[in-house]
């Protein structure tokens, strides 16, 4: 069986190939598909669709986004809800 792939050498920086190595295990993929991925995404377009989904997200719901994290980020009351006052 042969492969049609095409070996080629790229020349990255200690700390971006550690960042790059670490990004594809996070998302359960060989170093080599991630960068594969990346090329693909952003010349196919479906990178660009990625993003103008998640800018239209922020748009249509940021405000509740925003007010969900300051919920988050206050310290906890020392009520707890059901406990008797």
């Amino acid at each position: 069986m042969t492969s049609d792939r095409k070996q080629t050498q790229l020349r990255l920086s200690p700390d971006v190939l550690a960042t790059g190595k670490e990004a594809a295990k996070a998302r359960g993929l060989d170093f080599n598909k991630y960068v594969e991925r990346l090329i693909v995404e952003d010349t196919t377009g479906a990178r660009a669709a990625g993003m103008e989904a998640a800018q239209r997200l922020i748009d249509q719901h940021g405000g509740f986004l925003d007010n969900l994290e300051r919920q988050f980020d206050q310290p906890a009351a020392d009520v707890h809800p059901g406990a008797a006052a």
